[in-house]
């Protein structure tokens, strides 16, 4: 099963959740990306940029769904972390390098691999793209289908 990953920034929940049923591309810019845990990685990213335990942010639920219309298999929308979004942005291009390094030693543990350039440049482009949300009240989301 293909699962098709994308990131993008929205004013609110609302906004976030108009786009649910047809994605976000026509209304907001958009990374995209697939084929990976993204519920498992916005948690150990957010842990491994933060130094929060991994347990702890389980138990924290700061990621948010947003909309899950089928309750199933379905689009889903999940609302990234302030925190991890915070920490995206202040994150610089060494970091970003370092945090993926970190990120794929974790997935290595688990039997996954994950190419390095790739894991380098997902949390290079999002680092990116939260930088363009400024002070704004705007989220990052993440949509699936």
């Amino acid at each position: 099963m293909s699962i098709v990953i994308k990131f993008f920034v929205a004013p609110d929940h609302a906004a976030a959740a108009a786009v649910v049923e047809r994605g976000p591309d026509r209304v907001f810019n958009t990374l995209t990306y697939g084929n990976f845990d993204v519920d498992e990685a916005l948690i150990e990213w957010e842990s491994i940029l933060t130094g929060r335990s991994f347990d702890e942010l389980v138990a924290a639920d700061e990621s948010e769904v947003v909309a899950d219309p089928d309750g199933g298999p379905g689009p889903l929308l999940i609302a990234a972390s302030r925190s991890l979004q915070d920490a995206l942005a202040g994150a610089d291009e060494p970091w970003v390098v370092e945090v993926s390094k970190q990120w794929i030693q974790k997935r290595a543990e688990d039997g996954e691999e994950f190419d390095q350039e790739l894991a380098a440049e997902i949390l290079g482009e999002l680092a990116d793209l939260v930088r363009t949300v400024g002070k704004r009240e705007d989220r990052l989301y993440c949509w699936m289908a």
